[in-house]
């Protein structure tokens, strides 16, 4: 008995200590990936001019990954890595740096946090082959990065954390895994504070009184925001395969889809849909959004993602259920604020299929004031969502009807 207690202790210290290294490093290389995409998105908005780069930008995005990628998985590549012997290389940390921080600057309609998790995933799979860590080992320094990056570019850690486990096979969670990643994320997030960078927090109002019409009205919102989800995967999935059926070179795909995003920016008169559109995810939370916002944002990310713009889907999943949820909030007698809320959680949770983490985001976003709300309606967008998700990658262990073992890996249609 004493002999386990005593390779716990020394596995307990061995994880701290990595942990803390990968949280550190991690964090340095998420604030500047931050800092570096607040800036050439500040830039882009003061001057206007880099948008029309975009066919630019994405001839030279192209030709990095062609020249430098040994392979344009994307976030996919980590799952993979995690479950198998897989090692994720090196090489993708500075090429989805550039190329994202690149994507933000012409205005691309993408996110960063799906970027984060393969930077950071990678930067740490190199420290753990530095380290001579075993496979196994090898897989949870890859969740820790994940986690660190995730914290230190939104600032939410525990989310972070238990994303990075929990994403990867729906159903069954490492948690041997849970003290390196906490570890890892807080310390990032430590490492960014340090820094200045301030982590993403909103003053939620209009949370109503728990009761049957409450509940009600957030479990349609749920249904609702669970069929979105599933719409949202489907075209993602769909005008990457079609594009890419379309446009079998790289170039002339990226350079058609840089164009058309420049066109749809000129004929809205709006930058609302460039980036991730996280000022755009701040005013559904004021109560501010335009009917149709979520439908377009939809659209034109899986437009210059399927071009081959690189970023990620997260922050724009955000938007989209912000928006969305802030617009039928109202129509099912919810504050807008609220519904905009709502919205964001669960579309999150349905892209993603991570119900746990989504209701740990909500605490780190909003405050515990609207807890029972949001895990009601994590709950249900999280169950109608079907199977389809956001990394095809990604495996769903149990049902999410019923205590049966699956073990299938998500659709796309």
């Amino acid at each position: 008995m004493f002999l386990g207690v005593k390779e716990d202790f020394r596995a307990f210290i061995k994880w701290i200590l990595i942990a803390m290294v990968v949280g550190i490093v991690v964090g340095l290389a998420g604030g500047a990936f931050r800092g570096a995409i607040d800036v050439a998105v500040a830039y882009r908005i003061r001057t206007g001019w880099p948008l029309f780069l975009l066919p630019v930008a994405g001839i030279l995005i192209v030709f990095l990954y062609q020249r430098f990628g040994k392979n344009d998985k994307g976030t996919n590549y980590v799952l993979i890595s995690i479950r198998s012997k897989e090692q994720l290389p090196w090489v993708t940390a500075p090429l989805i740096f550039v190329s994202t921080v690149l994507s933000h600057f012409v205005g691309a309609s993408v996110g960063r946090e799906g970027a984060a998790l393969q930077l950071g995933g990678s930067i740490a799979a190199k420290l753990g082959q530095w380290m001579h860590l075993d496979d196994r080992d090898s897989h949870t320094i890859t969740m820790c990065g994940m986690s660190a990056c995730f914290s230190a570019l939104f600032g939410t850690p525990i989310t972070a954390a238990i994303f990075s486990i929990e994403v990867t096979s729906i159903g069954i969670m490492h948690y041997s895994a849970l003290v390196p990643c906490i570890l890892s994320a807080v310390a990032a997030r430590m490492v960014t504070q340090w820094l200045g960078i301030s982590g993403e927090s909103f003053f939620l109002t209009g949370v109503p009184v728990i009761g049957g019409k409450s509940i009600l009205q957030v479990i349609v919102l749920g249904i609702l925001c669970a069929l979105l989800s599933m719409l949202f995967c489907i075209i993602m999935h769909k005008v990457f395969f079609l594009l890419k059926q379309w446009f079998p070179n790289a170039y002339a795909k990226v350079i058609y889809g840089g164009m058309a995003m420049l066109f749809m920016t000129l004929l809205l008169g709006t930058n609302d849909y460039t980036g991730g559109g996280m000022d755009v995810v701040a005013r559904a939370l004021e109560g501010e959004a335009v009917p149709w916002a979520f439908i377009i944002k939809i659209l034109l990310t899986a437009l210059c993602l399927g071009a081959g713009f690189k970023g990620g889907e997260i922050v724009p999943s955000f938007f989209v259920g912000a928006t969305f949820g802030c617009v039928v909030g109202v129509l099912l007698g919810l504050t807008p604020s609220f519904g905009a809320a709502m919205g964001m959680v669960a579309v999150f949770c349905g892209v993603t299929n991570c119900p746990i983490s989504s209701m740990l985001l909500s605490v780190e976003l909003f405050g515990s004031r609207g807890l029972p709300f949001f895990a009601l309606i994590c709950a249900v967008s999280y169950m109608l969502s079907g199977y389809i998700g956001l990394y095809s990658e990604q495996k769903i262990i149990y049902s999410k009807t019923k205590t049966q073992y699956i073990d299938t890996k998500v659709t796309n249609e």
